[in-house]
């Protein structure tokens, strides 16, 4: 029987790291220490929980399920057949990788530009050409993923962080401030739902594909085996991660910025500015290129991969070009729009994740025919999550809309809206765990328990049946 060596071992968790670690696992745990000031151990250990730990569930949830293919037909087919496609969408070309190309130049290279060149469109198309052609290059050889992410791009990363923290212990920073907005009374909570803007969660659940091709091409093929090594692999991951974050959010909470800012970014450039003056910027440059890279190349593989087993007419190398192509052009519709599809988004497919991970784990817990647990229990979650996405994004955005525009001459649709957008908000926060974010919580419970009761009907009719014949 063929297994790992200790040294491929850590080498696959180092790849993993580098896969999952991108652009927003720099921001926004940045911004968070910023934010939570006093607060952040707090905040972080929620953020890490919502990140890291989730990361490390997902894999266990995919390695005990044998696929995410498998998991998900335990819903429904037309499930397995969406759900899939939405994640693979909006985690690849459609969101998170446009993302990570347009803070790779926005970090990377565009502190460096002239004047004329840091206005125009151009500069941006010139460095995802070049980004995406890197990207390509790392991804179109899988099998070679493991000697690239483990021994080039991860300790590079780790390397740059840990320097970076060293000169901050040794550096007189200003103290922390006093935390604002949700971190001053649940801190922990406010850094869980943060987690969510990483994707790693969701990301960890789709690149089971990519581990089990690098089993197959090492002749690993017993599923115990397999089972144990991906949830090492997750450890390594989510310690390397956990360890990252806790330096990140402590330069953040550490930032002397006079201001209040939205944006981590800004936070990790004053901070690296403070320790290492003008070179700051070339060190937070390399970092997020890095970072940025590392998190493209996975997730431009794993999405070419999935497609290619759904649509296999076009080769993998063939999805891998149209996958940067795509990516390219949507990144070049710049950063602010892309950020602004991404709370939605994730707000509808992150609670759906968490409750088919909880479901994958305890799978072998859930007493007879577990198809209506499954199906019930996403439902509750998904229509849920829809309900208060078009609350808080569709109608509080139509709103915003409406009342700067001709209509408002008209008060007939703004009423509508307004009325609607109050009976849902009234109704949404009287759910339990609501304003804390986990109002989809009381739903899934509910999903739960109607499953079990289906499932217990269909087993005394069937009782009934047998008797009777």
């Amino acid at each position: 029987m063929n297994t790992l060596t200790k040294k491929e071992i850590m080498f696959i968790g180092f790849m993993l790291f580098s896969m999952l670690f991108g652009a927003g696992n720099l921001i926004f745990p940045a911004y968070l220490g910023q934010a939570a000031g006093d607060n952040v151990w707090q905040a972080v250990i929620g953020f890490i929980i919502s990140d890291a730990g989730l990361a490390i569930l997902a894999f266990i949830a995919i390695a005990k399920s044998g696929s995410f293919d498998t998991l998900v037909k335990r819903v429904h087919p037309i499930f397995a057949l969406l759900f899939p496609m939405a994640i693979y969408l909006s985690i690849g070309p459609g969101l998170a990788i446009p993302r990570a190309g347009s803070l790779a130049y926005e970090m990377g290279v565009k502190p460096f530009l002239s004047q004329p060149m840091h206005s125009s469109p151009i500069g941006l198309l010139i460095y995802t050409i070049i980004f995406f052609s890197i990207v390509f290059w790392f991804a179109k050889s899988p099998s070679k993923l493991i000697d690239r992410f483990g021994k080039i791009l991860t300790p590079s990363l780790l390397i740059l962080i840990i320097i970076v923290f060293i000169k901050a212990l040794f550096t007189d920073l200003s103290s922390f401030k006093d935390p604002i907005q949700l971190y001053i009374k649940s801190p922990t909570s406010k850094g869980f739902l943060d987690g969510y803007q990483t994707m790693d969660a969701i990301a960890a659940l789709i690149y089971g594909i990519v581990f089990i091709n690098i089993f197959k091409s090492k002749n690993i093929n017993d599923s115990k085996l397999q089972v144990n090594y991906l949830a090492i692999f997750g450890v390594i991951c989510g310690l390397l991660l956990t360890f990252v974050y806790l330096i990140i959010a402590y330069l953040g909470a550490s930032a002397s910025i006079p201001e209040q800012v939205d944006n981590g970014a800004i936070v990790l450039s004053t901070v690296l500015e403070q320790l290492f003056g003008n070179s700051g910027t070339i060190v937070l440059g390399l970092i997020f290129t890095l970072a940025c890279l590392s998190v493209c190349i996975g997730l431009i593989t794993s999405c070419a991969q999935y497609f290619n087993s759904i649509f296999p007419k076009l080769s993998y190398i063939k999805w891998a070009i149209l996958l940067c192509l795509i990516s390219g052009f949507v990144a070049n519709l710049g950063l602010s729009q892309i950020l602004k599809v991404s709370i939605p988004v994730l707000g509808l497919l992150y609670p759906m994740a968490i409750t088919l991970i909880i479901l994958g784990i305890a799978h072998d817990k859930l007493p007879f025919n577990k198809k209506p647990v499954y199906f019930t229990t996403i439902c509750f979650v998904g229509i849920y999550s829809l309900i208060e996405i078009i609350n808080t994004s569709i109608l509080n955005g139509a709103l915003s809309n409406l009342l700067s525009s001709p209509l408002m001459e008209s008060k007939y649709f703004v009423d509508i809206i307004i009325n609607v957008n109050k009976t849902l908000t009234t109704i949404l926060s009287n759910i339990p765990f609501q304003r804390n974010g986990f109002g989809w919580f009381l739903p899934g419970i509910i999903g739960f328990l109607i499953g079990n009761i289906v499932q217990n009907f269909s087993k005394e009719e069937k009782s009934i049946i047998k008797k009777i014949a």
